[in-house]
């Protein structure tokens, strides 16, 4: 791969790959991408999976960080907002919705009214401060004591919390459902902390849709590292970083087990063996759908929403996450599903809808999860089967064929626990370099962790940058 010299290549073309990416080329730096699959994005595709004019998301789909993100909020993405952010639907025939108002929100909760309203009031009148102290590895806070707040509340298990704030069960089931996207158990330290980021960025940003797909918002960076001056060159594996132009600086949007790979040999031993001892979470199992007709939701309230979550109440999210985090296949799982052709039909031939969802399992699962999931969504949306036209499904096994960052299929990019929160891919004050000083990692195996916000990619090259 001989080539003149750049200042920074970046091994890895996903939102934090190409965040690092941009960040330098902003910064006056010559930066060459390098990625192995066809296009750009990483998670951030969007392909024709089941059929022609079916336009499908294979990881990513909603922006629930681009409004409080310091470097997605900066640029000009083409978002499609819900009229609100989440639905939660119950057995009675109800949904509970997460509006973009935190008031109308906190009406459809009863007797826990005034405790969500007091809980979030001050969290989303201050979300892009507070978020420029938790998107970020630990340092002394810019707001102590907006984040003292958050993090006397947020360390907590999130099962905990939603009893300790909550009465009713509709405020207790809602939680439960959005600390789910830790992909912790609920009874575990820090599953709080996720569900009050998601409840912030829901009500300040609505939980956006890239247009037309997720891969649009991989275009929007992509054009704009071009504009730069930045080159991106895809269909281009990297087995070693010797084999890359010469540089000052190369960044590796990959998770640890990535690293050795590639960069193993420029690393000592003791950094190699941290690394390697590096946690990875619950993987995935993935349905896509093309569909006939927009999903039969029993509650009306659940067409408000792209995203949809399925559980039930509080304790049956818990135990099914219980279950997950003890190595175990849970009957009756948590589903995250999105809907996203009700709000863009550019997505589906004309009166057709596309729809995925998903389910923790162990990391690495062999379990077919078909007839669960789709049993969790005729229990809310009887008649569902009957508008299937073709589906797709896709294990944690086949989830890290189409990503290797996804080991075992843990989208996260490693465990998000207490212990690797902060301090990961391993405990450095700076955990973007390594200790060689031309190395650096900026994958969402290092803070602030999983997600689309560019983040973990931002604060790397800030990181080169410094150096």
């Amino acid at each position: 791969m001989g080539d003149h010299p750049r200042d920074a290549v970046v091994v890895g073309s996903g939102p934090n790959g190409l965040a690092a990416a941009v960040t330098l080329a902003e910064a006056g730096r010559s930066v060459l991408v390098v990625e192995a699959a066809p296009e750009p994005g990483g998670g951030l595709r969007t392909v024709e999976l089941l059929e022609p004019g079916f336009r499908h998301d294979l990881c990513a789909a909603v922006m629930a960080m681009a409004s409080v993100s310091p470097f997605l909020s900066r640029h000009e993405l083409d978002l499609v907002t819900p009229p609100a952010a989440l639905a939660h639907p119950l057995d009675d025939g109800r949904a509970l919705l997460l509006e973009r108002s935190v008031e109308a929100t906190a009406e459809g909760l009863g007797a826990d009214r005034r405790a969500y309203e007091r809980l979030m009031r001050p969290l989303v009148a201050r979300a892009v401060e507070l978020a420029t102290d938790v998107l970020g590895p630990l340092r002394p806070p810019r707001h102590p004591l907006l984040l003292a707040r958050f993090g006397a509340l947020g360390l907590l298990p999130a099962a905990r919390l939603a009893r300790m704030l909550f009465s009713g069960a509709e405020a207790r089931a809602l939680f439960a459902g959005v600390a789910a996207h830790s992909m912790l158990s609920l009874h575990e330290p820090v599953s709080a902390a996720v569900g009050l980021v998601m409840l912030v960025t829901a009500h300040h940003g609505g939980w956006p849709l890239g247009r037309g797909g997720a891969a649009t918002v991989a275009g929007a960076l992509v054009r704009r590292l071009r504009e730069l001056g930045g080159e991106i060159r895809c269909g281009l594996r990297v087995d070693s970083v010797d084999e890359l132009p010469t540089s000052g600086a190369v960044l590796l949007d990959l998770v640890p087990r990535g690293v050795l790979e590639v960069a193993g040999h420029r690393l000592p031993g003791r950094y190699r063996r941290a690394l390697a001892r590096y946690r990875y979470g619950p993987g995935v199992f993935k349905l896509d759908w093309t569909l006939e007709g927009p999903i039969p939701w029993r509650a009306p309230e659940c067409r408000r929403a792209a995203t949809i979550h399925l559980g039930g109440t509080l304790e049956e999210i818990a135990a099914a996450e219980q279950d997950v985090a003890a190595g175990r296949h849970p009957a009756r799982p948590f589903v995250i599903l999105v809907q996203p052709t009700l709000f863009d039909p550019s997505r589906a031939p004309a009166g057709r809808h596309v729809a995925w969802a998903y389910c923790h399992v162990p990391n690495g699962s062999d379990r077919d999860m078909t007839e669960a999931i789709e049993a969790q969504i005729e229990r809310f949306a009887p008649g569902f089967r009957d508008l299937v036209r073709r589906r797709s499904a896709l294990g944690p096994r086949q989830v890290e064929l189409r990503d290797a960052n996804y080991v075992g299929g843990d989208i996260n990019g490693g465990r998000q626990d207490l212990r690797q929160l902060f301090f990961r891919p391993v405990v450095r004050w700076t955990p973007y370099v390594t200790p060689d000083p031309r190395l650096f990692i900026c994958s969402a195996a290092t803070p602030p962790g999983g997600g689309v916000h560019g983040m973990c990619g931002w604060h790397a090259a800030r990181a080169v940058l410094r150096r």
